[in-house]
C-alpha cells in the first residue's frame, strides 16, 4: 500500500510553529453500525456532561490551540467551530450524535476523548501527496452535509485536485464511504505534539478492534 506523503507548509508553521500530526494509513473493513462503539460512545457521553460545563470545551487544550491558530489566521472559530468542539458542545446540550458508519463513529469518539480536530479520508480517492497550507477567497470547498465552505484563513490539506479536509469539516470528494478500504486518519496536534502518541495508539486499538485495521502505516511530522 502506497504511502501518502504530508507536508507541512510555511504557511501554517508561521502562526502555529507548536503543530505536529500524526497519520494512520492502513486497510480496513467498514460496516454501518457497531453495537459495541457506541456504547463506548454513550459511556463517554454520559461522564463528560456530568464532568463539563459548556465553557468548559473550548478551555480543553487541544481545542483552545486550534482556536487559536483559527485567530492567528484571521477566521472567527466561534463561526467556524473545530468539528472537535463542535461535537463536544452536542453532548453538553444532550444532542444525540450523527450515526454515520463504523470509520466515521470511530473517528468521532476519538476527537471527543482528545480534543484534536481529525480528518478522515478514503486513501483511495486521494491523489498524490497532501500539504496543509491556509484555505483562500472563493476556494472552492464542499463540505460533507453542509454544502460548500467557505475555507479562507482555514487550514486545509489539498492534494493534486485540490482542498480535502479542515479542522471544521472534511471534503465531500475523498469522504469515508461504506466501500472505502483504505483509510488516512490524520490527528491534527495544534497544541504541539505532546498526547499525539497516545491519541494514535488509542486509535489503532479501535482500529483494530473495531475495522480490523491490517497493514498500518504511521507517520508523523517531519521539519
Amino acid at each position: 500500500m502506497n504511502k501518502i506523503k504530508i507536508i507541512v507548509s510555511n504557511e501554517i508553521l508561521a502562526v502555529c510553529p507548536e503543530f505536529h500530526f500524526s497519520a494512520i494509513c492502513c486497510r480496513v473493513k467498514n460496516s454501518p453500525y457497531s453495537e459495541e462503539l457506541w456504547k463506548e460512545m454513550d459511556a463517554f457521553s454520559a461522564d463528560f456532561r456530568s464532568r463539563n460545563k459548556m465553557e468548559d470545551i473550548a478551555r480543553r487544550e487541544a481545542i483552545f490551540a486550534t482556536r487559536q491558530a483559527y485567530k492567528n489566521l484571521g477566521k472567527d472559530p466561534s463561526r467556524y467551530r473545530p468539528s472537535a468542539e463542535a461535537l463536544c458542545r452536542r453532548i453538553i446540550k444532550d444532542v444525540n450524535l450523527y450515526q454515520i458508519d463504523t470509520l466515521v463513529d470511530l473517528i468521532n469518539l476519538v476527537s471527543l476523548k482528545t480534543g484534536y480536530s481529525i480528518g478522515g479520508f478514503d486513501a483511495g480517492k486521494i491523489q498524490g501527496d497532501l500539504v496543509l497550507g491556509v484555505g483562500t477567497a472563493n476556494e472552492k470547498f464542499e463540505a460533507i452535509g453542509r454544502g460548500l465552505l467557505n475555507i479562507e484563513g482555514l487550514p486545509v490539506y489539498r492534494d493534486e485536485i485540490g482542498g480535502i479536509g479542515t479542522p471544521t469539516s472534511d471534503e465531500e470528494r475523498t469522504k469515508i464511504t461504506a466501500e472505502t478500504t483504505r483509510l488516512l486518519m490524520i490527528i491534527n496536534g495544534y497544541s504541539g505534539k505532546e498526547g499525539l502518541q497516545e491519541a494514535t495508539d488509542y486509535s489503532t486499538g479501535l482500529l483494530k478492534k473495531y475495522a480490523e485495521a491490517e497493514e498500518i502505516n504511521l507517520s508523523v511530522t517531519e521539519f
